[in-house]
């Protein structure tokens, strides 16, 4: 095999800076940094400066490290050592006063609606590329009207937009969906990716008549009002856009398939579940990034894949349930969709609930077991080869709550459930035991079915009381819980992180984001999760409570583990990117990233900035 082929097969990933962050703790200054996926097979070690002087006097070789000596007016860089050559210095970075950054927002203007309605805007969902090209992600943010409606209540709502921020608080520009999309989480499935590979980030979405691009361009008839008298827009054109990243003007629209055709098809005729969208990103040809987009999940469920490619759009296949052959695919999809090599032949495959969609637009497998609120994909049981599948789902059932093998399809362990389980997680939370823990909300009203190991065991009869997301903050390698403080009378929620004590079977707070909230009702997410800067460690993304600005928290706990960083593995990167799809899951790794883990093995990828060495 010739070097070109083997360049061939790595997987297309963003060149990133070192993503240094310094903040001011009661001892010092501390400071993280990132160690890329391409650097993890090399003894790279790193001198830190502050205001041009070396302060450490032995090489570092975890990414992060605490300056007794820094204060907040100190300045910071940091240079990779290789063969005792340093190599050149990173960004300079000022000191945060304290562990969160501030990006400011353009909140838009409320309105009125035709019912007479008046409505406000508040951040919602958001993602992150690098849409300029700079090595920095940007976030492309969803604002979400106050009368936002599930697809199962009527009503009108305001329209939605998209922005786009640097990390400064700069905005590159606005995107307004227009009348003709409706607002809630069930409607717009954005996608954030680098999809043609020139080294910038472009935005993908469903899109319809009177959306205005970034630079003020309108799509199809400005005018056109699809709308009826109970909000539902059941008629008129659909569209799938791609929009630039950098200026946020549409590059291509082009007619959203699968149209609406007969409701009845997808669950009813009201507007409910004909509207019920996920979307992804994928690389079904193992090498570069394509976009697939979905409609259906009660009944029929179809998923179309698209490459964005040299200015063109091209459609590469479409799998439909109803298709013959296909019908022990309906009725299976999620609120939520990941995306994995399962069958380990070095291509994706989309996990669409309880049924598996292969590379190549054919279905892998179905469980039959339905429609589902929760999911989660990866290494969870670290004794087992391959990637698990831990899901709950809506009918009563003995599988109720059930891991599987996520090749085959094959149910490892489950347990029984006597209601819909709304809820479920899968997180190393216990060092004891090997892999991830899982629980669900099965039997909750009567205190839940408790803490089960990866294999199967039941550790406890009390499981953690927070299922919404967990998150990688701490310097162990356990896993914390991010979730909310929520008032269900005012239907507020603040922000929080949690570690679970389990020698006492209780949650232990690390953190309440005071002054900050947190999205999407019960479900309790923040904008978004995902290791944006500093070393391996996540960061988490929560609104203020007037949605002026967002806030970014980075954890300032020491950790003595090397780990490149988490959005070099394609798992979880992928994960980020259909993070605000729906119901908003966790991101998790492709490798067992816990409490007693093997050195992970470096990732399989090229950085775009070597993309002209690698194709000549």
């Amino acid at each position: 095999m010739s070097n070109k082929t083997q360049e061939r097969e790595k997987r297309q990933m963003e060149s990133l800076k070192r993503g240094l962050v310094a903040v001011k703790v009661a001892k010092g200054v501390y400071i993280g940094w990132r160690l890329l996926g391409t650097e993890f097979e090399q003894e790279l070690t790193f001198n830190l400066y502050r205001d041009g002087q070396k302060v450490n006097t032995t090489p570092i070789t975890a990414a992060n490290y605490l300056d007794t000596d820094g204060d907040s007016q100190s300045s910071y860089y940091v240079c990779g050592v290789l063969k005792n050559e340093e190599q050149s210095p990173s960004e300079t970075v000022e000191v945060w006063d304290t562990n969160y950054l501030t990006v400011p927002l353009n909140k838009p203007e409320g309105g009125t609606s035709p019912d007479g309605v008046q409505y406000t805007y508040h951040a919602n969902d958001a993602s992150v590329g690098d849409v300029d090209g700079d090595g920095e992600y940007e976030i492309i943010l969803k604002w979400d009207p106050s009368n936002s409606h599930d697809n199962a209540h009527k009503g009108y709502t305001g329209n939605v937009y998209l922005d786009a921020y640097k990390l400064d608080g700069s905005q590159l520009w606005r995107i307004d969906l227009g009348k003709n999309i409706r607002a809630g989480a069930h409607y717009t499935q954005f996608l954030v990716y680098d999809f043609d590979g020139d080294g910038k980030a472009e935005v993908v979405c469903k899109t319809g008549d009177g959306t205005i691009d970034g630079i003020g361009e309108v799509i199809g008839d400005a005018d056109a009002d699809f709308r009826n008298t109970d909000g539902f827009i059941l008629e008129g054109p659909e569209y799938l856009t791609v929009f630039e990243g950098a200026t946020g003007k549409a590059l291509v629209t082009t007619d959203y398939d699968p149209p609406r055709g007969k409701g009845s098809d997808w669950g009813d005729d009201e507007g409910n579940r004909v509207d019920r969208f996920l979307a992804c990103v994928a690389y079904l040809d193992g090498v570069r990034p394509s976009i697939v987009m979905c409609r259906g999940y009660y009944t029929r469920a179809v998923l179309v894949a698209y490459n964005w490619r040299d200015g063109e759009l091209t459609k590469l296949w479409k799998f439909d349930s109803l298709e013959p052959g296909n019908e022990g695919y309906s009725g299976q999809g999620n609120h939520s969709v990941s995306v994995a090599d399962v069958d380990q032949d070095g291509k994706d495959e989309i996990i669409y609930g309880a049924c598996v969609i292969d590379h190549d637009g054919k279905g892998l497998y179905t469980t039959g077991l339905g429609h589902g609120d929760a999911m989660h994909v990866g290494n969870l049981n670290p004794n087992r080869p391959g990637l698990e599948i831990f899901q709950v789902h809506e009918t009563p059932q003995k599988d109720g709550t059930e891991i599987r093998d996520a090749a085959t399809g094959e149910i490892l362990w489950s347990i029984p459930s006597v209601e819909d389980v709304g809820r479920g997680m899968a997180a190393d939370i216990d060092p004891r035991y090997d892999g991830a823990e899982l629980w669900s909300s099965t039997h909750w009203k009567t205190g839940g079915a408790g803490l089960y190991s990866s294999s199967g065991e039941k550790i406890s009869d009390t499981n953690p009381q927070s299922f919404n997301f967990a998150i990688w903050w701490d310097g162990d390698l356990l896993r914390e819980l991010l979730d909310h403080d929520y008032d269900f009378e005012s239907g507020i929620g603040t922000g929080k992180i949690e570690k679970w004590d389990y020698e006492n079977g209780k949650l232990i707070n690390l953190l309440t984001a005071e002054g900050t909230r947190s999205n999407n009702g019960t479900k309790g997410n923040p904008c978004l999760q995902a290791d944006l800067f500093g070393d391996w460690r996540e960061e988490v993304i929560w609104r203020t409570e007037d949605s002026t600005a967002l806030r970014i928290y980075t954890t300032t706990d020491l950790t003595e583990h090397r780990i490149f960083t988490l959005m070099h593995d394609p798992v979880y990167r992928l994960g980020v990117a259909w993070q605000n799809v729906a119901y908003n899951q966790p991101p998790h790794t492709s490798f067992y990233l816990g409490h007693g883990m093997e050195k992970p093995p470096a990732p399989s990828i090229y950085e775009l900035k070597n993309r002209v060495e690698v194709d000549s």
